[in-house]
């Protein structure tokens, strides 16, 4: 008995229900590999690995302007791109003639590398914003298409023949049942759709741009300064993780009644 109570009371088992495994799996994995990098900047050449506390002074240094002008366009663009997906799937669903002939070309459009819309960009385009603005969303554009569409078509037939048979508007039609019915798969684009925005702004950043986390990557390329790249790799990540934070932050308090 005393063995259980003590078992119960442990610290272990007081830890496990604070932080999950997985948790602290994934901290154990981030400690080793510091200690990795730490170990590699000792022993190894410091121009590839940089100190931590070189990193630290670099990391400090990063302007927050650029920062700030990264995070705008991205915030810009994946608004847009998503009341865009939204509007033509909603003009698409349940016309299939029209999905027919349209969503080809979308897929079409997923299926080009966001380097080949960089150069086309480049192209036809003077403006470095609007090149940075193109790129964006003709990348994130489909993503929001394709699983809008995706989750409309999820709704359950009997349940659209219902609410039909109240003959409602298409205004009410959508905004009662059709969109509520759809909001966790679009959380969840959102989710996938930012990690591939990060991506794609720092290489349309990276041509022609004056400002934002791309230029400063060619600038610290330009110095070959490895601690600089990482300071900024370190700021990407922040930035999609504070990002996919705010998803999850709404996704609890949308869906709230799945964990009622």
């Amino acid at each position: 008995m005393t063995d259980v109570v003590q078992d119960r009371f442990s610290p272990g088992r007081k830890l496990s229900k604070l932080l999950p495994r997985e948790t602290v799996a994934g901290i154990i994995a981030i400690a080793a590999l510091a200690l990795a990098w730490h170990l590699a900047s000792i022993y190894g050449p410091s121009y590839a690995f940089p100190s931590w506390g070189r990193i630290a002074r670099a990391f400090i240094a990063i302007p927050l302007y650029d920062v700030g002008i990264t995070i705008a366009r991205l915030a810009l663009t994946m608004l847009l791109s998503f009341v865009i997906g939204i509007i033509f799937s909603t003009l698409v669903f349940e016309r299939p003639t029209v999905e027919a002939l349209l969503l080809p070309l979308v897929k079409l459009l997923m299926a080009v590398p966001a380097v080949c819309w960089v150069i086309f960009a480049i192209l036809w385009f003077k403006g470095v914003e609007l090149r940075i603005f193109f790129v964006m969303c003709i990348t994130c554009t489909p993503v929001f298409i394709i699983d809008s569409l995706d989750a409309m078509k999820g709704v359950p037939l009997d349940l659209r023949q219902m609410v039909r048979s109240f003959r409602p508007d298409p205004v009410r039609y959508y905004t009662k049942l059709v969109f509520p019915c759809i909001v966790p798969n679009i959380l969840t684009s959102w989710k996938i759709n930012l990690t591939l925005a990060v991506r794609v702004v720092t290489i349309a950043e990276l041509v022609g741009a004056v400002s934002g986390i791309g230029h400063g990557l060619v600038m610290a390329q330009e110095m070959f300064s490895i601690a600089e790249v990482f300071a900024w790799t370190v700021v990407l990540v922040l930035i999609l993780l504070a990002m996919q934070g705010l998803v999850n932050v709404i996704e609890r308090r949308t869906l709230h009644w799945r964990t009622a």
